[in-house]
């Protein structure tokens, strides 16, 4: 069975991708490593974080990078999650990073990676046109960052209701 070196799962929210993504790896022998681009700054956030947590046994190994996510990727080895790149973007935005280098680096790791990479990422660009500047900036970002990583990966699925529909 053809295994894919780089896998993109996208969807809206609570559309199931995360969990698509996480077996995904699954099928790939552990350990596994989860890297995470989530920040709780809240306690809601940090509710969110603890039930994707809940979901991983100790065949995970979770790093943390809000930011440098292209140097985590580059530094593990066998099977990695990202989850998510939506939330990548949010960090760099409000940090208000510089992001064509940003993205130019991700693509760069992930063309070095070693072993297969399944990477999560919000499709955002499908409802109204945000009422804000930044809000529309993001929704553009997002597009673009997606289109660039897409166009890397050897696979792309969409989630929708929980079902996941392979588009490349």
């Amino acid at each position: 069975m053809f295994a894919p070196r780089l896998t993109l799962v996208l969807g809206g929210a609570r559309s199931g991708k995360s969990r698509h993504a996480e077996a995904l790896i699954a099928a790939h022998p552990a350990p596994w490593t989860y890297i995470a681009t989530a920040q709780a700054f809240d306690e809601e956030m940090g509710q969110r974080i603890a039930e994707h947590q809940a979901r991983r046994n100790e065949s995970w190994r979770t790093v943390d990078a809000p930011l440098a996510l292209p140097e985590a990727i580059a530094a593990s080895e066998g099977p990695v999650l990202v989850d998510c790149l939506t939330l990548w973007l949010t960090n760099l935005m409000l940090g208000e990073h510089a992001l064509k280098p940003a993205f130019d680096s991700l693509a760069g790791a992930l063309g070095a990676a070693g072993g297969p990479v399944v990477l999560v990422s919000n499709e955002v660009g499908l409802s109204i046109v945000p009422e804000n500047a930044l809000a529309r900036a993001f929704r553009d970002e997002q597009g673009r960052l997606n289109q660039q990583i897409a166009a890397l990966c050897d696979r792309v699925v969409f989630t929708v209701a929980g079902l996941p529909m392979v588009v490349k």
